[in-house]
């Protein structure tokens, strides 16, 4: 079966921006700058758990009001949805009750999106170690691509939303083939530079590398990339050994990449909590945003999973 790319993934017409109270600022200026690149509707969602409660001028007995905590929350949301039409954007701001991870899966099915855009916890000792449930579950769950800015991700031009250098995480398995496309259509639609990194881990090195040089990897790495984009775009690949987040974060910084694409087969609430896991371990210290692919939507487009057999996933460009 092959691989299908959905034409939104590339150039979004509706973004989801999943918001806190108060912002992540940078996420929503990315947000922003996103949908002032594609001419692409945003929302702005929130989801919110806490009880809103109310007196009558008759009585003293509080009860729960749902229309005040609705409205409580739209009034939050606002002043980010006057920047977002003061850009010329289309916006729609929705708030509901419940667990942040359940609305927006709910509200994934119930409309067409094309791109989620959330940040995860604060710098710091620990919410650089943290990823977050709702992050966690998003990345693991969605239906579409996930758009993740992390507490290290440097300031860009938010007004000038330009991706020049795309670094992304493969291997030579099939179901790579589906996470380097997406990852070239991303690089054709903004003329980037794409990187494709495959690390071995040192104790596959003698497996991997038998019969044949790490040159001989890199050039069948090429094969990775859609035959319709090759010669379209510039194309770099990268084997290395070692560890595959050190190696992937001294690549991003070296080749000063703006998006990091990773496919997110290997997560899981385990891992974020254990801190496992070459996604988590990315989010928390890349310096640029890092977009995610789903085993929902790789299984959607087609590709073929490969059994996990360890926490610390690199298998198939998914991890």
């Amino acid at each position: 079966m092959a691989t299908v790319l959905k034409p939104g993934w590339k150039k979004p017409s509706t973004i989801l921006f999943a918001s806190e109270i108060p912002a992540n600022e940078k996420a929503f200026s990315f947000a922003l700058a996103q949908a002032v690149e594609y001419n692409a509707e945003l929302i702005l969602f929130h989801a919110y758990d806490k009880l809103v409660v109310s007196a009558t001028e008759s009585s003293s007995v509080l009860y729960y009001d749902s229309t005040a905590a609705s409205r409580d929350e739209m009034e939050h949301l606002e002043p980010l949805a006057k920047r977002v039409r003061a850009a010329g954007v289309k916006c729609k701001t929705v708030v509901r009750p419940g667990l942040a991870a359940d609305q927006i899966l709910s509200f994934l099915r119930e409309r067409e999106i094309d791109r989620i855009v959330m940040g995860t916890h604060s710098p710091g000792p620990i919410g650089k170690l943290l990823v977050g449930s709702v992050a966690e579950a998003v990345l693991r769950m969605a239906s579409v691509p996930v758009f993740i800015v992390g507490p290290e991700v440097v300031d860009w031009a938010y007004s000038n939303f330009t991706l020049r250098s795309i670094l992304c995480g493969v291997s030579l398995h099939e179901s790579s083939s589906m996470v380097a496309g997406f990852a070239a259509q991303l690089a054709a639609k903004h003329n980037a530079r794409l990187i494709l990194q495959h690390v071995i881990q040192p104790q596959e090195r003698h497996q991997v590398l038998a019969g044949r040089s790490i040159d001989q990897i890199e050039d069948e790495m090429v094969s990775l990339v859609p035959v319709a984009l090759r010669g379209r775009i510039a194309v770099q690949t990268i084997v290395a050994s070692g560890d595959p987040t050190e190696e992937l974060l001294f690549q991003a910084r070296s080749q000063q990449a703006d998006l990091i694409v990773l496919g997110a087969q290997g997560a899981s609430a385990f891992a974020a909590e254990a801190h496992l896991g070459v996604v988590y371990k990315m989010l928390a210290h890349a310096r640029c945003p890092v977009m995610t692919l789903s085993p929902v939507v790789l299984a959607a487009s087609g590709a073929k999973m490969e059994r996990i057999h360890s926490p610390e996933v690199f298998l198939a460009g998914v991890f």
